[in-house]
């Protein structure tokens, strides 16, 4: 639903895990990757943190905001009383956590919402049903048993929209600091260290949107920060703030560039 918001008359390319879509855009084999990245119930999705540092090839081009409604799918005659087990992705199986509990419905995870309608209807359970969207429901001919089971109503999944090009900026939307960025460092093991690099957007007054730190996986505890913020690195005081950074850090890497979403 994301992708076809983005690039309406695109073909989708399904794929079972994130690492696999990482790497069908890297090899070309897809034109561009679109992956959540978090939510705004559940919070980050940490693999594609982790997959973001180790691809080497991708850069991010934009982002989508995208409303999650999710539906009770199952078969067609299925009852709802029958239902005892859900399948569907874990963050969608978090974001529906209440409305299981109050069911009795056991969660099953699946590696996609999608691919949990599928499952369903494949296997023709009649005591099971999927976690998914309505669009999930009408693509496999399958029965909506409930709509809107999420437990929190202001449910948004933010992806971004990954591609081996990068996306030259509009001057015009330069001009109206319409652009954000993101980056990933890492930072030395003293005091104020983390505090001596966001100083540098902060002097120049730029916005940070997100900050979020993941282990190194190298050194235990020690992290990457991951960082959004207003702004092209394109832009004189955004060079600026980078470079000034850049000798603070022990790893930096700009991921990428990109139009701000709006967020509906």
């Amino acid at each position: 639903m994301a992708a076809l918001r983005y690039f309406p008359n695109a073909e989708p390319v399904p794929l079972k895990s994130f690492q696999e879509v990482f790497s069908a855009a890297e090899s070309s084999n897809a034109d561009y990757a679109i992956v959540p990245v978090e939510n705004s119930i559940e919070g980050s999705v940490n693999e594609i943190y982790d997959l973001l540092l180790e691809s080497r090839k991708l850069e991010v081009i934009g982002e989508i905001y995208q409303r999650v409604r999710h539906c009770l799918i199952a078969n067609l005659s299925t009852r709802k009383v029958a239902i005892k087990f859900a399948h569907s992705h874990p963050q969608a199986l978090a974001q529906c956590r209440g409305y299981l509990q109050r069911h009795k419905i056991e969660p099953v995870p699946a590696y996609d919402t999608a691919g949990a309608a599928k499952l369903i209807k494949e296997s023709a359970k009649m005591d099971a049903a999927a976690i998914a969207s309505k669009r999930a429901a009408e693509l496999y001919d399958m029965l909506i048993l409930e709509e809107g089971i999420e437990d929190r109503k202001n449910n948004y999944t933010r992806f971004l929209v990954l591609s081996l090009q990068e996306e030259r900026p509009e001057a015009k939307m330069l001009r109206s600091g319409n652009y954000k960025t993101s980056i990933i460092f890492s930072v030395k093991h003293v005091p104020g260290a983390l505090h001596g690099i966001v100083g540098e957007f902060a002097t120049r007054k730029i916005n940070l949107t997100k900050i979020e730190s993941r282990p190194t996986k190298e050194t235990p505890w020690e992290y990457n920060f991951y960082v959004d913020f207003e702004g092209h690195s394109s832009q004189r005081a955004v060079k600026e703030a980078l470079a000034a950074i850049k000798p603070k850090t022990l790893y930096v890497k700009t991921l990428g560039s990109y139009k701000k979403a709006d967020f509906r």
